[in-house]
């Protein structure tokens, strides 16, 4: 569903619960609030498109709390319950890859765009802590997704031309996947679910990191402004655990 048909449409799964209303609140106002003072820009945005779902907020008294909110925490209990080794997802060449044959090992998966200001940092940086922890059971999976400002728009030979020879990255890259909206990739989905941001389970960015315990749990959610190299205390930890 588009995120404008929120506002276009009757709101029969919205609740109020508490006294004090104005008489000219709107959910649009609420939204309009948040996206001005955390700076996301208008509801035009990209960020707003991408898979934008709403749960739940205040404002000014005000709760508004959607009843798929309810279904969605049961998901995220019954999510808890998964691992990263339950799902199996296709490789960059389209092989079917099982990721239970990462059990054991330390995960960091990473939504990836080749033409992101973020691009070349990011990729320089996997590469290096890639390189320095391989051996020791650290693994960096890495999915491609355009649905940033349309930033990763090869085609999957294309994606992997451009971060084997430019980058030398030799860690596992995956099919391009939908990270947010109605055809999130079922991963994605695991890894949203449980962790949670400030905005639910919505990737805000190209290059957002989930770390990965060796058991398969989401350990940690960076987003896309953490470097790499930030997370390596982080790393070391899971590793020596």
């Amino acid at each position: 569903m588009a995120f404008s048909s929120i506002f276009t449409s009757p709101l029969p799964s919205l609740s109020i619960s508490n006294a004090r209303i104005r008489p000219n609140f709107s959910p649009f106002m609420a939204l309009h609030s948040i996206s001005s003072k955390i700076g996301f820009g208008s509801l035009n945005s990209s960020f707003f498109q991408d898979g934008f779902s709403l749960k739940s907020f205040n404002f000014n008294g005000v709760s508004v709390k959607s009843q798929n909110s309810i279904s969605a925490g049961v998901y995220a209990r019954a999510a808890t319950e998964q691992t990263i080794h339950d799902f199996t997802v296709k490789d960059i060449d389209g092989n079917d890859v099982a990721l239970s044959k990462f059990k054991g090992k330390v995960l960091l998966c990473v939504n990836v765009a080749s033409k992101c200001g973020l691009t070349s940092s990011n990729y320089s940086e996997l590469s290096h802590l890639y390189e320095k922890y391989k051996t020791q059971g650290f693994e960096i999976l890495a999915f491609p997704c355009n649905q940033f400002g349309g930033q990763e728009p090869g085609s999957n030979p294309e994606i992997k031309n451009f971060a084997c020879t430019r980058f030398k990255a030799e860690f596992p890259i995956f099919d391009k996947v939908d990270v947010n909206g109605p055809n999130t990739a079922p991963v994605y989905q695991f890894l949203k679910s449980s962790a949670g941001g400030f905005f639910g389970d919505l990737v805000k960015w190209n290059f957002e990191k989930f770390l990965v315990d060796k058991n398969g749990k989401v350990v940690e959610r960076y987003p896309p402004t953490t470097s790499p190299i930030q997370i390596e205390k982080d790393i070391q930890k899971l590793l020596a655990a």
